[in-house]
């Protein structure tokens, strides 16, 4: 039987509680955004899409760095909050899932994009004829049609922010109950020289990445044209 410890517990329950949230929010931000740039021809276009792309490339380390000072008390988002009464979120849960749906975002968005290209124009075209409203059309029509791209998006952001830790370590800390989630709870558990806790929780997110895998494979065989 597995042997976690209480914090190990807390761990892996924040962690759950920040996957589903952080989830959630990337859903809603990314399907208008990701509609967006499958269908506009605006300049804009590009840079957009190399914008929410950029966590891709980037260090987590870097872009929680430059959250952090952002978010922090001198920083313009961090004044902003101060001024609305609502503190700073560096090193509070909330600032550990901002940080997560901006790590996050282009695990939602490309595979959502892709999807709505998929789709095509022709199906909008038709919906219009048949004097829906866009809204409607886009409700009624390019949501069904896209519901594999959104089973992709919602599983790869649910893994991505599970095994964070740059971004997490950065703007969360390490703080017992309120930040501390699974990788951090490793890092811990390696740096006290406590191998059998750490290859417990290591192990589990091993065999957690590669059902991701294997369940994104057999998606993507059953529809190679949205998912790919």
């Amino acid at each position: 039987m597995p042997q976690f410890k209480a914090d190990d517990l807390a761990a892996i329950r924040l962690t759950l509680q920040l996957a589903s949230l952080a989830t959630v929010v990337l859903l809603l931000l990314a399907t208008p955004l990701a509609w967006w740039l499958a269908r506009t021809q605006s300049r804009w276009r590009a840079p957009v899409g190399a914008v929410v792309a950029l966590p891709l490339v980037l260090p987590p380390t870097v872009l929680g760095f430059y959250l952090l000072v952002t978010l922090g008390p001198h920083g313009p988002g961090g004044q902003l909050t101060q001024a609305l009464g609502l503190g700073t979120l560096p090193f509070t849960f909330g600032g550990l899932l901002l940080g997560s749906v901006v790590y996050s975002l282009p695990f939602a968005v490309q595979p959502l994009q892709h999807a709505f290209e998929g789709v095509g124009a022709r199906p909008m075209e038709v919906a219009a004829t048949l004097r829906a409203r866009p809204l409607d059309a886009f409700l009624t029509v390019a949501l069904p049609l896209a519901r594999p791209g959104f089973v992709t998006a919602a599983i790869l952001s649910f893994a991505h922010t599970v095994g964070e830790f740059g971004v997490v370590l950065m703007m969360g800390g390490n703080i017992p109950g309120r930040t501390r989630v699974v990788s951090t709870q490793i890092y811990g558990h390696v740096e006290a020289l406590e191998y059998a806790q750490a290859h417990w929780l290591a192990g589990g997110m091993l065999a957690f990445s590669f059902a991701v895998l294997l369940l994104l494979s057999l998606a993507n065989r059953r529809n190679p044209r949205v998912l790919a």
